[in-house]
């Protein structure tokens, strides 16, 4: 296998800077870059792990938080692609991933203590079914590094879609198709949740529209089942709403399987939105009308926001980042008379 030193001769650079160039430090030129990495390739060099480990004072490894409520592990699309798009860019910067959990084997621990464990050099939490469960509050609270998605803490980087807008685009748009009898079914508790429902509320006051408390409902992101039971409580009321707004366009299946239970033609009949965007509602018929997260640049910013965190500490603020979104106009919203 070909030596550091063998592959400095070979592109005409220094040690320091093919180690530059394989560690992904700003301080080169990305061509430099692309002639080390297209050379180590070909002459089969890899850097050793613990040598760099013990000479950088670092792993190289990240810790990722993923507990998934509706047990879908990464088979929920919304997630996937967020950790797809996190993975890369990790690697491109020379860091590798591994999740975090409770056992080491047949060994229990916390969320702290298996990245302690693992010595990871920093942690993104990117989907938990608590965020102010103890263990990860222990976590955010540590000396790690930690970035985290659709959450805010205080002493973290935060991902967020821009829910405000997200949710103000959607609710504006079906009022302006018609629709005065608008259902929500959130998500449980957390920022993204409060900050949708405070743009829901203020766009319906904002239109003059009357709030009906009784068409809002408490589910769960991503959970099929809990959307059916709360849209056959919806559509059971002798004024039922004209359009219902799910938690998420996952959670928005319920609403549609229920609607045929119950021979109820979409849109004709009952309008439906959801919100995320994610690919399988192309495939629905009519189209899902949603809002769309940029999936990859949530998981390439929380990659790219950490690992400055982890190697530059004080040039990298703490700091909610916001990401925009785009509404989607499916054919799930009928335009009613007022």
């Amino acid at each position: 296998m070909a030596t550091i030193k063998e592959l400095s001769l070979k592109c005409g650079v220094s040690v320091s800077t093919v180690s530059k160039a394989l560690n992904g430090y700003q301080d080169i030129s990305e061509e430099t870059r692309a002639l080390v990495i297209r050379n180590a390739n070909e002459m089969g060099y890899f850097p050793d792990a613990n040598a760099r480990a013990l000479k950088m004072k670092k792993t190289c490894n990240l810790g990722v938080l993923y507990m998934d409520t509706s047990n879908q592990s990464l088979r929920n699309e919304y997630f996937a692609h967020i950790l797809a798009a996190f993975k890369e860019k990790a690697a491109k910067r020379g860091y590798d991933i591994t999740f975090i959990d409770h056992n080491i084997g047949n060994r229990k621990m916390s969320y702290l203590e298996h990245c302690r464990y693992r010595n990871f050099d920093g942690v993104c939490i990117a989907c938990v079914a608590e965020f102010n469960d103890p263990e990860v509050l222990e976590l955010v609270n540590s000396d790690y590094p930690v970035v985290t998605i659709d959450h805010s803490y205080n002493g973290a980087i935060s991902i967020l879609s821009d829910n405000l807008d997200g949710m103000r685009q959607l609710v504006q748009y079906i009022i302006d198709q018609g629709h005065r009898k608008i259902a929500y079914i959130h998500g449980t508790k957390a920022s993204v949740t409060h900050n949708r429902l405070v743009s829901f509320n203020t766009v319906m006051r904002e239109n003059n529209i009357e709030i009906n408390n009784d068409f809002i409902l408490e589910g769960k992101y991503r959970s099929v089942t809990t959307t059916e039971r709360l849209t056959e409580k919806l559509l059971g009321m002798s004024d039922r709403p004209t359009c219902i707004i799910a938690p998420d366009d996952y959670a928005a299946l319920g609403i549609l399987n229920v609607a045929a239970r119950m021979g109820i033609k979409i849109p004709d009949e009952l309008s439906v939105a959801g919100y995320d965007g994610i690919t399988f509602t192309k495939s629905l018929e009519p189209k899902l009308t949603t809002v769309k997260q940029d999936v990859d640049k949530i998981g390439a910013e929380a990659a790219k926001q950490l690992i400055n965190l982890i190697e530059s500490p004080m040039t990298t603020s703490l700091e909610n980042i916001c990401l925009k979104v785009q509404l989607i106009k499916g054919g799930s919203v009928k335009k009613i008379d007022v």
